[in-house]
């Protein structure tokens, strides 16, 4: 007589996705998700009843936090009167949100392109950068991630491009990034000469300016490691375009709306690009879309020419009607304040825990945009785990990950970094619960600290 084998709806649920969905950047084989039943504000409940602190927004999308009803109820008022038009009509609600936009974005950026994701932001602000210049380069940053297309993979630097490398897209160039910690050059901030940005310009050079139509820059980084720009980086790479009639475009695809502490990262820097694209926070995960923010010479540049630029869902009047609410609740519940806040909070606390873990070698963060960086020397700086670690150089730091896991925490473990990226409506409890998970986990890297 054979017997039955009971299986639990966990089980049952994490079966049915690994047997008949394919996961992002892994294999297929050995991996445990978290079955996550529902969500709310900063955490994740999955059907066994644990709970898990979201310390990363998912990925660094949540900014408003999980389950907030007013994204449900204006995406329902908004299926009940039109779900879907074609791009070439209009509805009320993608103007009311374009308007918003406007009212928000740095001076002189008030024409918005409604995309589908980050990857598609970043696709149709190259393609607009030709179209506008007449040139075909694009230099972008080698430690940056612009999304996972052809066009948005090759113009970032990210290893995931590696494996797709023969395909990647032409007429790219990198340059090294102002990575401070690590600087290439081997120098201080507070003596260099940028040598960063004189780097760039010799590039430039090299290449042609009248061949490069773009620089394409993070408005603050974010999955690369946050690395942090010279106060005056971004504002010299500005001059730089201005002098060559090159356009700036920043990826705000994951620092903006509010997840640095104010709308976009290059507010900040007191700069204005000429083209802004970006996605997540807009919706904050809630319905996919994605925006092209464009300076009113470029718009005006279309007034007579064929913009060739188009998408299936721009402008979907459900993801719009998610967007112009979700902007509502920045500003209703005060989140781009809160992220400042808390951010200082976690600055405060961060340095604290550097005196307990010799392993901590640095932590960069902007508002709710940070990552700690892992060593095994804090004078050598080793890492913890290498740049494009193999999966034997990453024992220690997986081992860090699961202990967060098994502690009860959902955050993004890189190489050597553990992200700091919570929701921005987190609070002071919130943020302690977090860092004690993080100071029990970093005691495991502690141990290899030599």
């Amino acid at each position: 007589m054979s017997q039955s084998i009971t299986i639990s709806e966990t089980q049952e649920i994490i079966r049915d996705n690994m047997d008949y969905t394919l996961f992002s950047w892994s294999k297929q084989k050995g991996i445990a998700p978290i079955a996550v039943k529902y969500a709310r504000g900063v955490y994740l409940y999955d059907y066994d009843g644990k709970r898990y602190l979201d310390f990363s927004s998912g990925l660094m999308n949540v900014n408003i936090g999980h389950g907030n009803q007013r994204i449900t109820q204006a995406v329902t008022e908004q299926m009940q009167q039109v779900s879907y038009v074609t791009p070439s009509c209009v509805t009320k609600v993608r103007g009311e949100l374009g308007k918003k936009l406007a009212s928000i974005t740095p001076p002189g950026l008030t024409k918005t392109l409604f995309t589908v994701c980050g990857a598609s932001a970043i696709e149709n602000a190259i393609k607009l950068a030709r179209l506008y210049t007449g040139r075909h380069k694009i230099i972008a940053r080698y430690r940056a991630f612009h999304g996972a297309s052809y066009g948005a993979m090759t113009a970032g630097g990210d290893p995931r491009k590696l494996a797709s490398d023969a395909q990647q897209a032409p007429n790219f160039v990198h340059v090294e990034d102002p990575y401070c910690y690590r600087c290439p050059w081997g120098k201080e901030i507070t003596t260099c000469s940028r040598e960063c940005v004189s780097h760039l310009e010799r590039v430039i050079e090299f290449e042609g300016p009248g061949t490069v139509a773009a620089i394409l820059m993070e408005g603050e980084s974010g999955s690369s490691g946050c690395i942090k720009y010279p106060p005056d980086y971004l504002q010299k790479v500005r001059a730089l375009c201005d002098k060559h009639n090159i356009l700036l475009i920043a990826d705000e695809v994951m620092s903006g709306f509010g997840r640095t502490g104010k709308w976009f990262g290059v507010d900040y820097h007191g700069v204005v690009p000429d083209v802004i694209a970006t996605a997540k926070g807009i919706t904050a995960g809630y319905l996919p879309l994605g925006a092209l923010i464009v300076s009113d010479a470029i718009a005006e540049y279309f007034n007579d020419r064929v913009l060739w630029l188009g998408l299936t869902y721009s402008a979907h009047p459900v993801s719009c009607a998610a967007g112009l609410e979700t902007l509502k609740i920045y500003e209703d519940e005060g989140l781009l304040e809160n992220a400042t806040s808390m951010g200082h909070y976690i600055d405060e606390q961060v340095e604290l825990l550097k005196q307990r873990h010799p392993s901590i070698g640095d932590f960069r963060n902007t508002g709710l945009l940070g990552c700690i960086e892992l060593v095994k020397n804090r004078a050598t700086k080793e890492p913890m785990a290498p740049f494009n670690a193999k999966p034997d150089e990453m024992v220690i730091m997986n081992k860090v990950a699961a202990k967060l896991k098994e502690l009860g925490m959902y955050t993004f473990v890189r190489w050597n970094y553990i992200f700091i990226a919570p929701p921005l409506c987190i609070t002071k409890e919130e943020v302690d619960e977090g860092l004690t998970m993080i100071s029990e986990a970093i005691k495991i890297a502690d141990e290899f600290v030599n």
